[in-house]
């Protein structure tokens, strides 16, 4: 297992390839691995490298399996099979790397901060490269906060049902690279308080770089702020500040940085017609960020669309569930394009069943004539934003602004959509129906119904179009449901890294 801490060589052999569109290869040696602008460059783009990593394939489609949306096959070998069962446990070894990896990534970053430093120090370093360097700064500390936002996401408590104060709800926090064998110096979690004023400080270091970069000479058209921009922008911290905001049902602020994002002018909801290309192309108009990536580097590029479907067509690990069918009126473009009919072979017969296909593989990351069904990851969408002023307006009394946010985003999915008005507690189911429409399979799911304190069970009552298809599906699977506040909504610390840092003793999520 990846521990907290980790060999120069280890960390160093992940970020050292000079372009982006290059994978990292190779190994710096500690004492010379950043000692130029050059180097700098390579590290930095390992770390977009990462950031591609940790926002695709298991580190997402985990929580969606474990959810109400899709329900297993009796074909799928049980692949996720624990996930989806409820059967979660810390000794589980599919689940360590959503623990460990962000914190080798954490340790990346950790040590590429004070070695930016030295080169910012140098008195005769010009302007221009003053400027770049403090760019790559500000986005590694957006990539620490990302990871820590996703490990809190995963293992604490939701914030306002918590003591935010409570040591045991946190993660442990690092800030420093300093590899040890001294376990006495293992950091145990810290409250859950520390670790968002951790993240926000990261975020308002990261903006201040950023933008100073956006408004410089040497960043010209800012591709950056562009639509399906390959690097992060100020616009990338906006959203992540307000996904954070919403997390902590800090209203105010969740919609102030939200509206920011859609007033910036720079990306707008993508229609119907061309909707699909954003699954298909892996470009759209309303994609904020998208990790880079081509066909030379397919092979470091996890396979999203491979949790549900398979490249045979009458093969598929989970199926949707009849309540994520119903979500979706018959003119949504969503309904067409997330779920299709195939024919499954299951036991020697043929049985039409509702398959997930919102990642169905981009072809231009394809190696060979065989669909790889690799997508690219887009971890913030201007349509995330409609939905984060639509819900923290009708928390906060804006029936107004809520209705109008979550109009303009059904009018982008719905074809011939009338805007409608809610209010009250219409208004917030309403706002958090439309939610897990749009977000399905994209990682958000348990993180919303734990902070809405909600359970969930699965439903399995198909109409006549898959009537046939409970009789292929996990019997184990079907029944599955969670009370709210059920334990298994905050994962478990794996049992390896609780035997290596004796400061988590007692420190377990509860219920392992």
């Amino acid at each position: 297992m990846k521990k907290l801490y980790f060999s120069i060589l280890a960390v160093s052999s992940l970020f050292a390839s000079c372009d982006l569109n290059q994978l990292p290869q190779g190994v710096l040696e500690e004492e010379t691995a950043i000692s130029s602008k050059l180097d700098a460059l390579k590290y930095r783009n390992g770390i977009y490298y990462a950031l591609r990593d940790i926002t695709n394939s298991d580190y997402l489609y985990n929580m969606e399996i474990q959810a109400d949306m899709f329900v297993g096959t009796q074909i799928n070998g049980n692949r996720l099979g624990q996930i989806s069962t409820g059967d979660i446990f810390s000794s589980d070894k599919d689940l360590e790397g959503l623990w460990s990896d962000p914190y080798f990534y954490i340790a990346g970053v950790n040590y590429f901060l004070p070695n930016i430093e030295k080169l910012l120090a140098d008195e005769e370093l010009s302007a221009n490269d003053r400027i770049e360097l403090c760019r790559y700064r500000g986005e590694a500390k957006w990539a620490r906060a990302y990871y820590y936002y996703y490990l809190i996401d995963h293992y604490s408590p939701a914030y306002a049902l918590c003591d935010p104060d409570d040591k045991k709800t946190g993660v442990p926090i690092v800030l420093t690279y300093d590899p040890t064998d001294r376990v006495d110096l293992y950091p145990s979690r810290s409250s859950l308080n520390e670790v968002y004023k951790q993240i926000e400080q990261d975020l308002t270091d990261a903006y201040a770089d950023i933008e100073a970069f956006e408004k410089s000479s040497i960043a010209g058209a800012t591709s950056n702020l562009a639509p399906n921009a390959p690097y992060l922008s100020t616009n990338t911290v906006l959203a992540l500040q307000a996904r954070l905001a919403l997390l902590k049902e800090d209203y105010a602020t969740a919609i102030s940085k939200a509206e920011a994002v859609i007033g910036s002018g720079k990306y707008t909801l993508t229609g119907i017609s061309r909707y699909p290309r954003i699954w298909t192309d892996d470009e759209g108009s309303e994609v904020i960020f998208l990790p880079y990536g081509d066909k030379a580097q397919s092979d470091a590029i996890q396979s999203m669309g491979a949790a549900w479907i398979n490249t045979k067509l009458d093969q598929a690990d989970y199926v949707a569930t009849s309540n994520a069918l119903a979500m979706y009126e018959p003119d949504d473009v969503r309904l067409e394009w997330f779920f299709e009919p195939r024919a499954l072979t299951v036991n020697g017969q043929s049985v039409v069943a509702p398959c997930f296909v919102k990642y169905p593989g981009n072809p231009a990351l394809n190696t060979g004539s065989a669909n790889s069904l690799k997508n690219l990851p887009k971890p913030f969408r201007l349509s995330e934003m409609y939905l984060i002023v639509a819900e923290a307006a009708a928390m906060s009394s804006q029936p107004d602004k809520a209705n109008k946010a979550l109009n303009d985003l059904r009018k982008a999915r719905i074809d011939g959509y009338a805007a409608e008005n809610y209010a009250g507690q219409s208004l917030v189911n309403e706002v958090r129906k439309e939610r897990a429409r749009e977000l399905i399979g994209e990682g958000f799911r348990i993180s919303d119904l734990r902070r809405w304190n909600l359970g969930f069970a699965r439903e399995t009552k198909y109409d006549m179009e898959y009537e046939d298809v409970t009789g292929i599906l996990v019997p184990s699977s079907t029944i599955v449901s969670y009370q709210p506040g059920d334990y298994r909504m905050i994962l478990p610390i794996p049992t390896a890294e609780m035997e290596a840092n004796p400061q988590l003793k007692g420190q377990q999520n509860p219920g392992y």
